[in-house]
Formats: structure tokens, C-alpha cells, sequence
């Protein structure tokens, strides 16, 4: 099996992997084709310590199943593994197991590489009118639909996203569809032209600092993402953070703020994934125009190299087969 792995901190391409074999109750997948995100690109510069396959945005076809409906289907599927014997997993919470693996990330070989294994209940089958372009975007994507299940978002309210990155992108045509008043901040033009074309009112640069916003959404992947949300979210309004930081110590955050005038701070991570795969269905979500570059496996050293340059988007590796 081919595979992209981290050793003693580098990125290596291999070609004499073993193909893995599926314990009780997984599946295993061929890989069709995987995509690089933020999250990736940190694991390689020594987030999360891990050693292995990197990678969990993927679209594949099951190969081997105890579930053999799932045979031959073309997948994604929700990244998190909990124990299963915890009170988070007995409530439905395996996304906040103590004891969990995380595709990719963490005590789980991912998906840059030919096949993967993954428990046949955190599969999802793709209807032949996404794509498989498209359905790499369903993890983030579900990610971005987290925001609505933590809080109401609808009409009427008034709305700031910080960050025009790929997840940033994808929140702000979200919260778009809730028919919220919504305003999207960033820095880069040609990123926010895209959510121009589709109506959603940006601007370029910082916000005036005064607090008028119920919701502020912080995607910048930066520590002084939570003091400009701060700045502009309305006494008693909500201040949802949606990236880590690889420099949590940085940024001077008044924490004072959340007391004085009793701002709600919540964290938000992996999310629901029907809601995303219905977006991509009813075409509600357009995903196409986030795709920088495809490169094959065997050039997957270069596509890592590719996604790190600043400006670039999401990039794609494929394993071969249809696209």
C-alpha cells in the first residue's frame, strides 16, 4: 500500500506499506481521493505528536464491510472513535470520549494513503450527484453546520464571521442560508469575491471597534481572533470560537469582557454530517471554487508543499480510479 506518514517529525512518502485489516466492526475503505487541511498541515509541523498516516477529509469505496449493504459504496465518514463504553459515548458524545482515536490525528492511521479502516457506523453514503470533489467537503462542512446546533441563528439577528480561510468560507455560506444579517471579515480579496458572487456582504480589513453584533464567529485560526470578535459582539450577545490556535498563549485576551457585559464563549468542532451532505445535494453550499490544486499520492510530498504557500485553498490528493 502507498501512504504519506509522519516520522521523527517529517513528512515521508512510502510505497511498501501493509494494507491495514478491519477489526470488529469496521469496514475497510480504498481511498479515492483525499484532501489537506489546516489541521493536516499542523499535525506535520508537530501538532498532536503524531506519528503515522495524517489525513481525514476523504471520499472512498468500501471494500470490506460485516455490514455488507455498505459493500461497494462510495463513502465519508465521521472521524471520531470513541470507546464506546464511556458516559460521553453511552449519551451519544464520542466526539468528546476520553479514551477516543480521531482519523488522522490521533491512535488512528488516515487517509492519505490507498486504504483505511473506520467502524461501519461512522460511515455515510454519498448519492451519485455529489461528487467526489465535492464530498471531500463534507466533514468540514458538517463542522460549519455545528454553529446551528449550538445556537439559533436565524433572521433578524446580526452576525460577524472572522476569517476568509477554507472553514471560514464554508461557515460564512451557512450562516448565509439562516437568512441572517451577516457580515464576513477578512483579508484576502479573491477569497472574499467568492462569497461576493454569492450575495453575502464582506469586508476587507478590521470592523469598527464598537459592539453591536448578537453573534461573532471566529475562524481565523489566530490568537487575536477572540479580542476582535470581543470588540464588536453586543453585551449579552455570543462569541462562537471555531479554530485552534497553534499559539494559545498569545493575543491578550480581556477576559474581563465575558463578565462585564456577560458575553456567552463557545467552542465549536466536528459537527453533524446530514445536514452537510443535504447542503451539497440541493447545491445550497457551493464547494468547487475552494479547490486550489490536485495532485496524485506519489507527488504528495510536493501537494503538502503546495497547500503551505500563503493564499492557497484546499488541495487534493488522489489515489487513482475515478474521480
Amino acid at each position: 500500500m502507498r501512504a504519506l506518514y509522519i516520522e521523527d517529525g517529517s513528512l515521508r512518502y512510502s510505497g511498501d506499506f501493509s494494507t491495514p485489516r478491519p477489526g470488529d466492526g469496521e469496514a475497510l475503505i480504498k481511498v479515492r481521493c483525499a484532501a489537506i487541511c489546516s489541521t493536516d498541515l499542523e499535525i506535520v509541523r508537530g501538532y498532536m505528536n503524531f506519528n503515522g498516516i495524517p489525513g481525514h477529509e476523504f471520499v472512498g469505496v468500501v471494500e470490506e464491510c460485516g455490514d455488507t449493504e455498505l459493500v461497494g459504496r462510495r463513502v465519508v465518514g465521521e472521524i471520531n472513535i470513541g470507546c464506546g463504553a464511556c458516559v460521553f459515548c453511552e449519551r451519544g458524545g464520542q466526539n468528546h470520549c476520553p479514551n477516543r482515536a480521531v482519523l488522522g490525528i490521533l491512535n488512528k492511521q488516515g487517509a492519505f494513503a490507498d486504504y483505511l479502516t473506520l467502524p461501519a457506523a461512522n460511515l455515510h453514503c454519498l448519492p451519485d450527484s455529489i461528487s467526489d470533489e465535492e464530498a471531500l467537503f463534507v466533514e468540514p462542512l458538517a463542522a460549519a453546520f455545528e454553529i446551528l446546533e449550538q445556537l439559533p441563528v436565524g433572521p433578524g439577528q446580526r452576525v460577524c464571521l472572522f476569517g476568509d480561510g477554507k472553514l471560514g468560507l464554508l461557515i460564512a455560506q451557512v450562516l448565509a442560508g439562516t437568512g441572517c444579517d451577516l457580515v464576513v471579515v477578512g483579508r484576502h480579496s479573491e477569497k472574499l469575491a467568492i462569497l461576493d458572487r454569492r450575495g453575502i456582504s464582506t469586508v476587507k480589513g478590521t470592523l469598527p471597534r464598537e459592539g453591536r453584533f448578537d453573534i461573532v464567529v471566529d475562524a481565523t485560526g489566530s490568537a487575536a481572533g477572540v479580542t476582535a470578535a470581543l470588540q464588536v459582539v453586543r453585551p449579552g450577545g455570543r462569541v462562537v470560537l471555531k479554530t485552534t490556535v497553534a499559539d494559545p498563549g498569545g493575543g491578550g485576551v480581556d477576559l474581563n469582557r465575558l463578565v462585564i457585559d456577560e458575553i456567552t464563549l463557545t467552542g465549536s468542532r466536528c459537527g453533524p454530517f446530514p445536514p452537510a451532505l443535504e447542503a451539497l445535494e440541493r447545491r445550497s453550499v457551493d464547494v468547487i471554487p475552494l479547490i486550489s490544486r490536485t495532485f496524485p499520492l506519489e507527488e504528495g510530498l510536493d501537494a503538502f508543499s503546495w497547500a503551505s504557500r500563503k493564499g492557497v485553498m484546499k488541495v487534493v490528493v488522489t489515489m487513482g480510479g475515478e474521480g
